[in-house]
């Protein structure tokens, strides 16, 4: 059985005034993400805003978030970059600072095809020794992975799970059912807004972005799923989904990802975790009528006294 399973936010990545890493708010996100029950944590992920940050950086914070989490859960950090070596390179930082497995992405900019992106996935096999993490999100590269092409992954044992970002339930769905032999793979949806519907499926778990301003709501809603109590599961589910609308709050101001992003910074900011909402440029921060309609919602959503 995978030790990979639950709920694994993808953790976000306060900054300072000087646009660098607020290492005190980031602790606090990762205690506040721990102490919540979650399952595992996913940093330099997309909600991360893994490609602002340069080499140095993303290295300081897999080591730093070692650090704090000290093997209380099992940490995953992305290494994403548009070509193989590039990625091969971020794998071996990602191993000797801490990382228990690191999440990949197809190729980005330059078009690959499925067979290249298979090439890809091994090439960084054969080069470091941790375990690989496939990460379907064509909105971000602009290809999909193909059912068979992780299946073959999977089946071939280059990846050990997949984070599926790809809106593509029904895809999938196909992937859950012809993996259903492979007790060793997890298979961890990206959709938080249909977690109780992945789980129902068979999914290993869920990545919600969300999960960093309410962990407590996921893990309940995973434990839910865990006894079959899906009607338990579907109320919390309903509830998130209400909260989940703070991404749309900026959405036709700024880009969609900072919205969602942004919302969730301003969110956790209102709520004491961090310490400001700061987004890296161009990304802008929501303003604070913005920041009002989402306290709205956080205390509609019982966050927010």
């Amino acid at each position: 059985m995978s030790k990979f399973k639950g709920v694994v936010p993808p953790v976000i990545t306060p900054l300072k005034a000087d646009l660098t890493v607020d290492y005190a708010s980031y602790t606090r996100v990762l205690e506040h993400l721990i102490k919540a029950g979650c399952h595992g944590l996913f940093v330099l992920g997309s909600t991360s805003e893994v490609v602002f940050h340069d080499e140095k950086t993303r290295r300081e914070i897999i080591e730093h978030s070692a650090k704090v989490i000290n093997g209380r859960v099992p940490l995953i950090a992305g290494v994403i970059d548009p070509t193989t070596d590039r990625v091969i390179d971020h794998a071996r930082i990602a191993k000797a600072a801490g990382a228990d497995a690191v999440v990949v992405t197809a190729p980005f900019y330059t078009v690959t095809s499925q067979p290249e992106i298979l090439d890809h996935f091994r090439y960084i096999r054969d080069a470091v020794d941790i375990p690989l993490i496939a990460y379907d999100i064509p909105v971000c590269v602009h290809v999909k992975l193909q059912r068979q092409t992780t299946i073959t992954l999977a089946r071939e044992g280059t990846i050990i799970g997949l984070k599926d970002s790809s809106g593509d339930d029904g895809n999938f769905r196909y992937v859950l059912l012809d993996l259903a032999d492979r007790k060793d793979i997890f298979l961890m949806t990206g959709s938080e807004i249909v977690v109780d519907t992945a789980l129902l499926m068979g999914a290993h778990g869920v990545v919600p972005g969300i999960a960093n301003v309410d962990p407590h709501g996921y893990v309940r809603l995973w434990d839910a799923a865990q006894r079959g109590d899906w009607a338990a599961a579907r109320k919390e589910q309903e509830r998130l989904c209400r909260l989940f609308e703070i991404v749309w709050v900026a959405q036709g101001r700024v880009s969609g990802g900072a919205s969602g992003i942004g919302a969730f910074k301003a969110a956790m900011k209102s709520l004491g975790i961090i310490d400001t909402p700061l987004m890296p440029r161009p990304r802008a921060p929501l303003n604070d009528a913005e920041t009002a309609r989402i306290d709205e919602i956080l205390r509609a959503a019982c966050l927010l006294g």
